[in-house]
């Protein structure tokens, strides 16, 4: 397959003669052979030949992470067994030289072959993972590099399980005439490429623009698959639309079964699937977003991409400013094109964007942390901000990049009298810098971008993104007709603030929220709660004190705290949250009119 997708060019250049002026003329041959001949070991066995030119060592090398989850995984904890030889199967002397980083003496050898296993117990979409029924290859967890040859060509060749299905699913082209070997014309490509094998079931294909679409999973279970099919083939051609390109050859829906999470890739996405819930509503809806989601990335992310965001420093974090703008606008994105594909209505529209509004408004981390420093420190945070004492400092970029992709899209409708919008930004991005000089946008073009195609400053609500400074939602609502209220709503009963489990005989602390009469009393998560008004606690009278008392009562708690006991006597109040309702003006301008209708517009005509 052709990619149009390449990293800097005159950085491929230089890699190529730094090559060529280390290891002579010859032609680079980096190969992987993937055995898995004990699945129910977990252990992947790994034999790797690459050229050893005349280099006197080789530092050979396990990523640290893999694109599309920003988090460091340390993959080199799960290898053993290394070996290395010559071509001829003569031991090279090599050491451990860093925590990912193997250093080969290959004086003399014309071919570096390298063998290790990979343990993978865990079944998630960014690791390596294998039982009796499937193995997944997250590739940066399996495949290791040669330093500084990223940019060489690499072949994988797979051999499934003799009891599993013939099927071996990857957005990577297979090698003519060779069974289950599959060819990247560099490591990023390679890295960016899952493998799924197992007993596996393929779902009835289609096109889009001409381009085949497939969907192969592990234990999908009974559903309607032709619904869903035609469904998603929906989703495809309304993100299709969006851009008004498809830069692949094919695309590969690979559903691992349980797990977690979604990753997406240029030609494929990973994602944890079962089928289950696809009969009701609100199980499609959930999934269909999640689909829309994770297909809308291979635009939003891999190609519509921050330049921090490749080529990649795959031993180190790769920071940026702007995933509000990359995660963000995906969920932004995920909803209108579940509407422009006709599987959601308008007022599920306008009340999906009211319930962003609320939940986000009512996260405390909006006074601490804003969209840029929750995108630069998603590293150290996770995705969802930070988890324990701290989550009350953070934010998720997921929860206000689509507010402020939302505020974007309406102010450059009414700026230009609905000429255009984020869709035209998200265009510009796609044909500028991928298109043309294949690389990211920095932050400032993306700012300069959104502002061109409006016309007019945007300086107000990228304050909003780099600022804690509250978002004055119902000026840009506006320009839509629409109209935000906000009612304070006090929910019943007795508030607390504790969320908790059973631990052996006593009930762990695992969350508190902010500013509740648990945190004011200074209870902390991992807190040990001995009794409550001095009787043995259980997590379940914890957990309904709020139907069981009032506010205004108190609870007597025994724990231990910082290996120290203690005993809080805390009085219950009352949780208060802002409640947000959203609705059409019913006298809107012709401006607000049409742009109402165009952003809410639906597959055809008369779609409400």
């Amino acid at each position: 397959m052709f990619f149009r997708f390449t990293f800097l060019a005159c950085l491929m250049l230089v890699s190529l003669l730094r090559y060529v002026a280390a290891f002579g003329q010859n032609t680079a041959n980096y190969r992987f052979d993937v055995r898995m001949e004990n699945p129910a070991s977990h252990q992947y066995h790994v034999t790797f030949r690459c050229p050893a030119g005349k280099m006197d060592q080789l530092d050979v090398k396990m990523p640290a992470w893999t694109p599309g989850y920003y988090q460091m995984m340390n993959y080199a904890a799960n290898v053993g067994n290394v070996q290395a030889t010559d071509e001829m199967g003569k031991a090279l002397a090599w050491k451990k030289t860093g925590n990912n980083t193997w250093q080969v003496q290959t004086r003399q050898a014309k071919t570096l072959v390298m063998t290790y296993d990979v343990t993978a117990t865990r079944n998630f979409v960014a690791s390596p993972f294998l039982d009796e029924n499937k193995g997944y290859i997250s590739p940066a967890g399996v495949f290791m590099y040669v330093k500084d040859q990223l940019q060489q060509p690499v072949t994988v060749t797979v051999h499934p399980d003799k009891n599993w299905s013939p099927i071996v699913a990857t957005g990577l082209d297979s090698v003519a005439g060779q069974a289950h070997t599959f060819m990247a014309p560099n490591y990023d490509i390679l890295y960016d490429s899952p493998i799924l094998m197992g007993k596996l079931e393929s779902l009835p294909s289609f096109t889009v623009r001409g381009i085949p679409h497939y969907f192969v999973g592990y234990n999908m279970g009974p559903f309607d698959h032709a619904r869903f099919m035609a469904d998603l083939k929906k989703i495809v051609e309304s993100s299709a639309d969006i851009i008004d390109d498809i830069p692949y050859k094919h695309y590969t829906f690979l559903a691992i079964g349980p797990g977690g999470g979604g990753i997406e890739h240029l030609n494929s996405t990973s994602i944890s699937f079962t089928g289950k819930g696809l009969d009701t509503p609100e199980g499609r809806f959930r999934m269909y977003s999640f689909l829309a989601h994770e297909y809308f990335h291979h635009y939003n992310v891999k190609r519509i991409r921050p330049i921090n965001l490749g080529p990649f420093d795959y031993e180190n974090e790769n920071r940026t400013n702007m995933l509000w703008v990359s995660e963000g606008f995906t969920v932004y994105y995920e909803y209108l094109a579940l509407r422009r594909a006709g599987l959601l209505t308008q007022d599920e529209l306008l009340t999906n964007l009211q319930n962003q509004i609320q939940n986000f408004e009512n996260k405390p981390g909006r006074l601490f942390q804003s969209a840029t420093q929750a995108s630069y420190d998603t590293w150290a945070d996770g995705p969802f901000g930070r988890t324990g004492d701290e989550a009350y400092k953070t934010i998720s970029y997921y929860e206000k990049g689509p507010l402020l992709g939302t505020l974007l899209d309406f102010a450059i409708r009414n700026a230009t009298h609905n000429k255009k919008s984020l869709d035209n930004v998200m265009r510009t991005l796609y044909q500028e810098y991928y298109a043309k000089q294949n690389r990211g946008f920095t932050d400032a073009e993306f700012q300069k971008v959104c502002e061109t195609i409006a016309g007019t400053s945007l300086k107000e609500i990228f304050t909003y993104a780099s600022t804690t400074r509250p978002v004055d939602y119902r000026k840009f609502l506006a320009y839509a007709g629409l109209t935000l209220t906000e009612k304070p709503k006090e929910l019943p009963g007795g508030w607390l603030g504790l969320s908790v489990r059973e631990k052996a005989d006593s009930v762990l602390v695992t969350d508190v929220e902010w500013n509740s009469p648990a945190w004011k009393a200074g209870i902390r998560t991992g807190a040990v709660i001995r009794t409550l008004n001095q009787q043995p606690a259980k997590a379940a009278q914890i957990q309904e004190l709020s139907k069981r008392k009032s506010a205004g009562e108190l609870v007597t708690m025994a724990l231990i705290q910082n290996n120290k006991p203690e005993e809080k006597i805390i009085k219950l109040g009352v949780k208060t949250i802002r409640n947000f309702q959203l609705t059409k003006d019913p006298s809107p301008t012709a401006l607000q009119a049409a742009i109402l209708a165009d952003w809410s517009r639906g597959r055809g005509k008369g779609d409400e």
